[in-house]
């Protein structure tokens, strides 16, 4: 029978196996490692077409993990990023979360259907401050399914600017007991973005079982670097070409 503390010191092992300090290391260790582990990311409601190609013409130049768009950009980027290899990224009922399940899961599947890889959900967070665990991982739940059946990434978006010390470890752990991929700190549309200190405590709560990514305000090179040697394995960003450009800067 396996009891509960063998359970927690199994869970511990497990999650003591993230090293948070060679990650970053070998993040940091190039220009192409470090876009390798940056979504590169344009949200903003007035963002244009003309804009979107450049976000996805400087990641397949660069080679970010993806290039992150709203809904309506999703099939604009498919076909520009078409034989790059370069993943579309695209937010799931945002910025708020507080959209249904129903809605969240269809808009999941009609974005997946035009081209996107990668799904950044938020997180149901009036749900959480309610105290509806089951309900709150049930929406994520529900959104991975659809995300495994295209064989999609998903991350979860917690807003932890929004959330006490006790709502950002229980929605970390719901997040990553529903299946998330990463759980992710911030829309960048809130009251805050991505702390080193959050990122800290969300990689001490799903160690190795998922990745964190860090989003919201992350805009120098000393900003992503404190992010990763926080425990962050994957960081959003607008200002990601900037951010590689000054790591060839450092070099010199």
């Amino acid at each position: 029978m396996i009891t509960p503390a063998i359970e927690d010191a199994a869970l511990e092992s497990q999650q003591s196996k993230y090293d948070a300090a060679a990650f970053a290391a070998a993040a940091l260790s190039s220009r192409r490692s470090l876009a390798a582990v940056i979504d590169h990311t344009l949200l903003k409601p007035e963002a244009s077409r003309t804009q979107v190609l450049k976000l996805c013409t400087e990641a397949a130049e660069h080679g970010f993990a993806c290039a992150m768009v709203n809904p309506a950009w999703v099939a604009t980027a498919y076909a520009a990023l078409a034989g790059t290899g370069i993943p579309v990224g695209v937010v799931i009922g945002f910025p708020l979360g507080a959209s249904l399940t129903t809605t969240k899961r269809e808009e999941a599947e009609a974005i997946l259907r035009l081209g996107a890889r990668e799904l950044d959900m938020v997180l149901n967070i009036g749900l959480l401050k309610s105290s509806e665990n089951a309900l709150v991982e049930a929406d994520i739940r529900g959104v991975v399914q659809v995300a495994r059946d295209s064989g999609a990434i998903l991350k979860v978006i917690l807003e932890t600017c929004l959330l006490s010390l006790e709502e950002k470890l229980l929605a970390s752990e719901l997040a990553c007991s529903a299946g998330a991929d990463f759980i992710k700190t911030s829309t960048g549309f809130s009251t805050g973005g991505a702390t080193p200190g959050d990122v800290s405590l969300m990689r001490g709560v799903v160690g190795a079982r998922c990745g964190v990514k860090a989003s919201g305000g992350v805009r120098t090179l000393d900003d992503a670097r404190a992010m990763l040697e926080a425990g962050a394995s994957r960081i959003g960003a607008s200002a990601s070409v900037a951010i590689i450009e000054a790591l060839d800067s450092a070099a010199k």
